[in-house]
């Protein structure tokens, strides 16, 4: 089975240019792949969508499949589902209560902060599944 590294970039958080509007906060998280030690060239994003308003530590995240900067989907190896809670995990070290970027505690659930940059370097490996979503 091939082994997987993402390695994140940064992170554009709560854009309205990803698609963020009064009832959805959508922030973007970049990132290069290497399967087996090889690196692919296309620089990949992913979307995390998330409810506004509600508590941000307890809000599940959406968080989209890999697509490169055209748009076109990552079809590499990948296991999915080690990939989308690496990024939501990413994503909360940037924002929330224990986060390095913005951090929220306590009853500030009406804060909106919009179009925040995070140049965050982290990487994660895990080994590709070869089951893909169904989406």
């Amino acid at each position: 089975m091939a082994k997987v590294k993402v390695n994140f970039h940064e992170c554009i958080q709560d854009s309205q240019e990803y698609g963020s509007d009064d009832e959805h906060m959508v922030s973007r998280i970049f990132f290069s792949i290497e399967v087996n030690g090889e690196r692919y060239k296309e620089r990949y994003h992913a979307d995390l969508k998330q409810l506004v308003g509600g508590k941000f530590e307890e809000n599940p995240i959406e968080v989209s499949l890999p697509s490169d900067s055209s748009g076109k989907p990552y079809s590499g190896p990948m296991n999915y589902k080690a990939f989308q809670e690496a990024a939501e995990a990413y994503f909360r070290k940037l924002v929330g209560s224990k986060a390095l970027g913005i951090h929220i505690e306590g009853g500030a659930s009406n804060i909106r902060m919009r179009n925040n940059r995070f140049v965050v370097e982290h990487s994660i490996e895990f080994e590709a599944a070869d089951i893909r979503p169904p989406w």
